[in-house]
């Protein structure tokens, strides 16, 4: 009797060690790419139920299965990048009525960080879940001649983050102006692609939102030339929805006539919103790879980040 229990416990045993076997595998730290996707229909709207089978992602123009698949909200480490140069003047009470649209959506498991860019680069206090926190950390009084230090304001809130990637990081930019390059003699000037390429190598998504300036506009200079360059004076920097493009997030431009609290509003909702994909790199080359995300559903469109880094083998 005590060899036939013996007999029926390994059985039972192995039984379970094969069930446990055909599991699906979830991979994590550097044996998985991650990839946030957001899904909109034909209007724009954001959809929210799609399951694992609706998405195909390719990696250099192959199919990779997918190792992970989740379509609940993921909790976010959030730099909010705030435009305090001059021309954002008359945008202040707008700037802060709208920061506090996105503060009020947040999760109580996100944390953020609020910035500001103009006469410098500051990242104001650490990163923080309290909302009266987020409310003190915003903008009082903007400088009428300071300059846009769009692209180091993002690489300083690249490095905030460090190496801590337990949660997914954001930077959300707020900005009504080109970038002024460097301020001072000996500044390092930043470019538009070395953002994209530092951004894709530390796995951050940034966001922006672009708005005309309300302030002094410049006087235009001589001749056709003169007269466009002052019409785009007050135009967002372009290079900001490129940015957003690379790295999956979204880029929403505000005509005069529309809402900034609705544009932070629909940022917070799409952040909670994401489809997390997750597969295996098929080659650990240390390479940047292209990725495509497809949808099996028609009249639905998916946006996400377009490169990655893979990791490389260790000899």
């Amino acid at each position: 009797m005590g060899r036939v229990l013996i007999a029926a416990a390994v059985a039972s045993l192995v039984a379970g060690l094969g069930a446990a076997a055909q599991q699906p595998v979830f991979r994590g730290g550097g044996d998985v790419v991650r990839v946030f996707s957001t899904v909109t229909d034909r209007d724009g709207r954001l959809v929210t139920t799609l399951g694992r089978d609706d998405f195909e992602v390719r990696d250099e123009g192959k199919p990779q299965p997918l190792t992970q698949f989740d379509n609940t909200p993921q909790p976010i480490r959030l730099i909010v990048l705030l435009d305090v140069s001059g021309s954002m003047e008359g945008n202040l009470s707008l700037l802060r009525a709208g920061a506090d649209e996105l503060f009020t959506r947040l999760r109580p498991d996100d944390l953020v960080r609020v910035g500001t860019f103009g006469e410098g680069v500051d990242l104001g206090p650490p990163f923080t879940g309290d909302l009266r926190e987020m409310r003190a950390a915003l903008p009082r009084h903007i400088s009428p001649d300071a300059p846009t230090p769009l692209w180091r304001a993002v690489d300083e809130a690249l490095t905030a983050f460090g190496s801590e990637r337990e949660l997914r990081s954001v930077i959300l930019v707020l900005s009504d102006g080109k970038d002024s390059g460097p301020s001072a003699f000996g500044e390092r000037f930043f470019s538009q692609a070395e953002i994209i390429e530092r951004a894709r190598r530390d796995d951050v998504m940034v966001y922006g939102i672009g708005m005309r300036s309300r302030g002094r506009r410049p006087p235009p200079g001589f001749g056709p030339g003169g007269l466009q360059a002052a019409l785009m004076a007050d135009l967002p920097d372009s290079g900001l929805a490129l940015v957003a493009e690379h790295t999956g997030g979204g880029y929403f431009e505000l005509r005069p006539s529309e809402d900034l609290g609705a544009a932070f509003a629909r940022v917070a909702d799409e952040l909670h919103g994401q489809y997390l994909l997750g597969f295996a790199p098929p080659r650990r080359d240390g390479k940047v790879h292209e990725i495509d995300v497809r949808l099996g559903q028609k009249g639905l469109k998916a946006r996400a980040r377009k490169t990655y880094v893979a990791p490389k083998e260790s000899r």
